[in-house]
């Protein structure tokens, strides 16, 4: 599927764009290609129409008449998400570098000029460029900094993995990777991530804004939301992947808490309280394996306490007490900050506090700065236990010059 031969004029990127009943906002998400600085010598556009019945088709091909950007246009019946679109792009990509620009958004100007140069630059094979949602929201966190050589496993870039970046081609042939089309819910971040996990490295491009996600208002985005189920099939998918390539330990800890946290847990939030009682046990079954398979005690400590608590009320099957939590949390409340333990631990006295074995002491502590109401809560800095042996000398040197410094008998 991906054995395109390379060719003396095989350009710097390709745009792949999978479009779906996209109008008006494929005007301007080519507008963006067009303006692009890198030149339309350097790119070219592969854009598949994916069934669509509000003119998207006819518009790609009257573009690809008039532009001087080489574009491909392939029309095809529709095929339930952006998956099969974004194969079929990829499976005709000439490009060193490839990018999944989504039909509803569009391109800061320099974009694939800082990207491309980063890549090369860096010699990566993922490159991520700034983006900001515009009548929606985006991930931030990630955005802190330019970076040539992101660490995946201590910094944020494992929390964004929409298909929106740029991908070294080579890396993709070389795997034989594509979209997962069975997959109707986070297909991409699955793609994303096996991209970050085999590939040579991550770059992030953090001080231009390189890609603007568009909030349709008819809400009719490409993506299909899809039932729990899906959700839950999401999760599954990504956390198998983790776990074939990164064995037990802190750094696959550290990867599991984006499923667990972004993809599972949304599933057991406040708005449980209000769902019938069979949903509840059907998600809860769900979710039993993959508790059993991959939650860890290291996982939960990088974790907020509230959604600490949720989690292990999952992993133990305790229903009633996760409602209790997530009423608390529908209701806006928040939980008292306790001090307590030696050396002294801060926590956050959810419900059950201090009353079940299934929720002890330690799964309420602080571990990762949270935030209650206004107040910044960091975890305190715990100063490390000496060891035996060092213990046992101090004691012993401790003895010694008490003895050395009391009064001997009968000396005046």
């Amino acid at each position: 599927m991906f054995d395109t031969p390379r060719t003396n004029d095989e350009p710097d990127v390709s745009v792949i764009i999978g479009a779906y009943d996209a109008m008006p906002y494929l005007v301007r998400c080519l507008e963006s290609v067009e303006a692009q600085t890198i030149g339309p010598g350097r790119m070219e556009i592969v854009a598949i129409d994916d069934g669509s019945t509000d003119g998207t088709g006819d518009y790609l091909e009257e573009f690809a008449a008039r532009t001087a950007i080489p574009t491909r246009v392939v029309r095809q019946e529709n095929s339930g998400g952006p998956s099969g679109p974004r194969n079929r792009g990829l499976a005709l990509a000439r490009g060193r570098y490839v990018f999944f620009l989504d039909a509803d958004d569009h391109f800061g100007e320099e974009a694939l000029e800082r990207m491309v140069a980063m890549g090369d630059r860096a010699g990566t094979d993922v490159v991520l460029g700034k983006i900001v949602g515009v009548n929606r929201g985006a991930a931030k966190s990630m955005w802190k900094e330019t970076v040539e050589h992101a660490d995946l496993f201590s910094s944020n870039v494992k929390f964004t993995l929409s298909a929106q970046k740029l991908f070294r081609r080579d890396l993709l042939v070389r795997l034989g990777m594509a979209f997962d089309e069975k997959l109707k819910t986070g297909e991409d971040a699955l793609f994303t991530m096996e991209a970050y996990l085999r590939g040579n490295g991550i770059s992030v491009v953090a001080d231009y804004t390189c890609y603007y996600l568009v909030g349709r208002e008819d809400r009719n985005q490409m993506t299909k939301k899809g039932g729990y189920r899906r959700r839950f099939d999401s999760a599954r998918a990504l956390m198998g992947l983790i776990a074939e390539h990164v064995p037990p330990g802190p750094r696959r800890d550290a990867l599991m808490v984006r499923p667990f946290v972004i993809t599972l847990l949304p599933q057991f939030g406040p708005g449980l309280v209000k769902q019938k009682p069979e949903v509840r046990e059907r998600k809860m079954a769900l979710a039993a394996p993959l508790m059993k398979a991959y939650w860890t005690p290291g996982l939960a400590r990088n974790l907020k306490v509230n959604e600490r608590l949720r989690l292990m009320c999952v992993a133990e099957g305790r229903l009633d007490l996760l409602l209790d939590i997530a009423a608390f949390l529908r209701a806006g409340k928040e939980p008292e900050v306790v001090r307590r333990g030696d050396p002294p631990r801060l926590h956050l006295a959810y419900p059950h506090f201090g009353e079940s074995a299934v929720l002890p002491d330690r799964a309420y502590e602080v571990t990762v700065t949270e935030w209650v109401g206004d107040r910044r809560i960091d975890p305190p800095r715990q100063r490390p236990r000496a060891s035996f042996v060092r213990r046992a000398v101090r004691k012993a040197r401790r003895t010694v010059l008490g003895a050395l410094r009391a009064p001997r008998a009968g000396r005046v």
